[in-house]
C-alpha cells in the first residue's frame, strides 16, 4: 500500500543511485521543510571527497541549513523531515538529534550499524534533550535491493 512518503523516497532512490554512480554507497536523503517541500538533497560521497562525515543524511542537514541562510538558528531544522533509504548509523542519528529534526522517515533498516531500531535508538533516547518521531520500512524492499545490487557487484 502506497503511503504519503513515497514520492519523497523516490528522490532519495534517485540521490542513492548517483551516489553509486560514483562509486559510493547508495544511500540518499532528502530532506522536507515543515510543508512537506524539499529544501536539500543528498547521496553519500564519502568515496568522491574522501571525507568520512561525507553520509547522505549529514550533507542533506548541510545544505539545508545553507538554503535557509545565514540566520543565527539556520541550524535548528524544527518540524522538518529528514527522509533516507537506510537507517541513520550513530554519527548520523546523533547529527539529527543536535539539529533539532521533527520527523525521520526511513526506508530499508540496517542491522549491522542502525541506530535508530536495529541497534540503538538514538533519536529516541530520554536522556537526550530533544526526540525524533521515526516511521521506518518505506519502500524497505526497494532500498534495500539497491544496496544488495551494489555490494554484490563488488563481491
Amino acid at each position: 500500500m502506497p503511503s504519503r512518503w513515497d514520492p519523497a523516497m523516490r528522490v532519495a532512490l534517485d540521490q542513492a543511485a548517483a551516489a553509486a554512480g560514483h562509486g559510493d554507497v547508495p544511500v540518499g536523503a532528502v530532506l522536507l521543510d515543515p510543508a512537506g517541500e524539499l529544501i536539500a538533497a543528498a547521496g553519500n560521497e564519502r568515496e568522491q571527497t574522501g571525507d568520512p562525515t561525507a553520509h547522505a543524511e549529514i550533507l542533506a542537514l548541510r545544505r539545508a541549513a545553507a538554503a535557509l541562510g545565514h540566520r543565527p538558528d539556520a541550524w535548528r531544522l524544527d518540524g522538518c523531515t529528514l527522509v533516507v533509504t537506510l537507517e541513520p548509523c550513530t554519527m548520523c542519528a546523533g547529527a539529527l538529534v543536535l539539529a533539532r529534526i521533527g520527523q525521520l522517515v526511513f526506508g530499508a533498516y540496517d542491522p549491522k550499524a542502525g541506530a535508530v531500531a536495529s541497534l540503538w535508538d538514538v533519536v529516541r533516547d530520554r536522556r537526550l534533550n530533544h526526540r525524533v518521531e521515526v516511521m521506518g520500512g518505506i519502500l524497505a524492499d526497494e532500498c534495500g535491493a539497491v544496496l544488495k545490487d551494489f555490494f554484490g557487484d563488488r563481491r
